[in-house]
């Protein structure tokens, strides 16, 4: 029968269930088909820590939230369209963030009442009118999967692993997805199991079929592609673009890239996906803890090799004497923190933006380096090429700020001009000098002279004691420490002079109040603002990618401004840094759940801070 196609702008689309349901494969081979159509999107996968949680419990829930649309969109959502739960479980921990009038597609098979106890329903919400203010769809997806598969070798239990397929089928069918990229997908991932692949596929179908022909769905929406600047495209999480930059860097400075890493959530898949890249001269060390993957990491600096390490804020603790070691030896080295919410180990799979001062002030004695925060999934690239220019140029290490947020969430990277990266000219000190002096500075940068050991007549000390201005020999003498800790903070602080100014957005150059980000909040921040300008408000926006040093106008940027708001998944330390050096008195909005903010709460707090004035 022909259904009613109706044209949306945008949707936001939560696939919720047991952290066993395959929901992180669901939501990201939708974003796949959603990203080859062409929408802008922008996506928020959440997980329990546990490998496998227990079953139908609420710790248990893992869901993939997508926004796709025709137009830029800057945010996952603050709130799901469309929420499709595949247990009680999954329905509890998400209904609170449907709003009313919500689609809401639930797997009926799986509201037993055994389920439904686990997780404090008296009786099946289906059928008890609690949900009477949303538009439900009960379906019977397991059963209706199993029944797709019956001529197929599969056990029962088997085939009902496929209701997450079915249910991607009747998705992708809702709302006029792609398919021939899933059924691509399925072929290469189960091409050694092929009855699993085929049942998938069938089930797939099914759900697609399902679609087509049931009268429980009587409209199909479609969402046109969005116009982007013309380019090629991909879809792409921020621990892949990491990965890529760090490639693009060792190509840029003809450099081996050296990553020695020590796996940990949520930076693992930095290390999964250099080790793909061998090539283009990338060697990956997976390391038995953290301090000797940093250790191994800047001892292929010492060697001349740009040096790659990879944690979070846990890693960071045990990594700090070594990145001192860095500081003190002078050598390039890039530090990647995949921040995630602690203390200790805290909710390793939720987002945080904790770990500032621990960056920047998290090691014994004056060890100052640079620290950058990417803002986006697609600006963590240049955020590690950035960090491996400064760090090769400067011979300092380099903590790029990323957080679980980034590093799992997905958007459209435009592939960026190879012609057009920076080149980074590693200098190395020429050979055969008679009187090499290995801290000896360049004047302009204050960096000292990368001798590559081997090299004939560049033998020097290297270690963690204090070295001779110069000379590098060991030095306790009490005048030349206090030279060499000023040459060292002087070299960091001469960095503002080599990034760009911070660019301030003030369209209507009447705002009073400027709101001030840094790293991951930058889309909720920015779509806040849209809203509030959108009705009436002057709001101006600032984004600090270079967290030390700072961006040489920022003291001139805060003080242009009545009212400065500071939102951190922190409680306040971009803020007191702020305070410290510039003596303003920024206003702190600070809220630490494990999860992005939401633009509505964000566009709320401008507003109230506009309407004080």
């Amino acid at each position: 029968m022909t259904k009613q196609v109706q044209q949306l702008d945008r949707v936001i689309i939560r696939f919720a269930g047991d952290s066993g349901d395959g929901m992180q494969l669901t939501g990201d081979r939708f974003t796949q088909e959603t990203a080859a159509f062409g929408n802008d999107l922008s996506t928020l996968p959440n997980f329990p820590a546990e490998i496998r949680a227990p079953a139908g419990t609420l710790p248990g829930v893992s869901s993939f939230q997508l926004h796709f649309a025709d137009h830029d969109i800057l945010t996952p959502g603050d709130a799901p369209n469309v929420l499709v739960a595949m247990n009680p479980a999954a329905l509890k921990a998400n209904i609170g963030d449907l709003p009313r009038g919500g689609d809401l597609i639930v797997n009926t098979d799986e509201f037993t009442k055994r389920n439904l106890a686990k997780v404090g329903y008296a009786a099946s919400p289906v059928e008890d009118g609690s949900l009477a203010e949303y538009r439900v769809h009960a379906l019977p997806l397991t059963s209706m999967t199993v029944t797709a598969l019956e001529g197929y070798d599969l056990s029962k239990k088997d085939a009902e692993r496929a209701k997450n397929m079915f249910a991607l089928g009747l998705l992708s069918w809702l709302y006029h997805r792609p398919t021939e990229g899933t059924l691509a997908f399925l072929e290469r991932k189960f091409a050694k199991k092929p009855e699993i692949m085929k049942a998938n596929i069938a089930a797939f179908q099914a759900g697609w079929s399902y679609g087509e022909t049931t009268e429980a769905f009587s409209v199909q929406y479609e969402i046109k592609p969005a116009e982007h600047e013309a380019g090629l495209y991909r879809n792409i999480t921020g621990n892949v673009a990491l990965a890529y930059g760090l490639v693009a860097a060792g190509v840029q400075s003809g450099l081996p890239v050296y990553l020695g890493s020590y796996p940990i959530t949520p930076a693992s898949d930095i290390l999964h996906e250099l080790s793909k890249h061998k090539r283009f001269g990338v060697r990956t060390f997976q390391a038995e803890d953290e301090i000797a993957a940093v250790g191994a990491a800047l001892g292929a600096s010492f060697g001349g090799a740009l040096g790659v390490t990879t944690t979070s804020g846990p890693g960071i603790a045990l990594k700090s004497e070594t990145i001192g070691l860095a500081v003190a030896t002078e050598l390039p080295l890039v530090v990647i923190d995949v921040q995630r919410a602690g203390p200790s180990t805290g909710l390793p799979t939720k987002t945080e933006q904790a770990d500032l001062l621990q960056v920047m002030h998290g090691r014994n004695g004056e060890a100052p380096l640079p620290v950058i925060a990417p803002r986006s999934p697609s600006d963590c690239f240049d955020a590690a090429l950035e960090a491996a220019r400064i760090a090769v140029k400067y011979r300092t290490p380099v903590i790029v700020l990323s957080d679980g947020y980034l590093a799992n969430g997905s958007e459209p990277w435009k592939l960026p001009d190879v012609a057009a990266l920076p080149v980074i000219e590693p200098g190395f000190a020429e050979p055969d000098q008679e009187d090499f002096q290995p801290f000896r500075r360049d004047p302009e940068t204050l960096a000292r002279p990368w001798a590559v050991p081997g090299t004939a007549g560049l033998e020097h000390r290297i270690g963690g004691l204090e070295k001779a201005d110069g000379s590098g020999n060991i030095s306790y003498d009490p005048a030349n420490h206090d030279l060499m800790t000023r040459l060292r903070q002087a070299k960091i602080d001469g960095i503002a002079g080599d990034i760009e100014p911070l660019a301030v957005d003030d369209p209507s150059g009447e705002a009073k109040v400027l709101i001030m980000g840094w790293g991951g909040t930058y889309g909720a921040i920015s779509a806040a603002v849209r809203r509030v300008r959108r009705s009436g408000g002057h709001v101006a926006q600032a984004h600090l990618r270079h967290l030390n040093p700072f961006p040489a106008n920022l003291a001139e940027v805060l003080r242009s401004y009545d009212k400065v708001i500071v939102p951190e998944i922190n409680l306040g330390q971009l803020a007191l840094l702020l305070r410290g050096r510039f003596l303003v008195d920024v206003i702190g909005y600070n809220r630490m759940r494990g999860l992005p903010f939401k633009a509505e709460e964000l566009a709320g707090v401008i507003q109230d801070v506009i309407d004080s004035e």
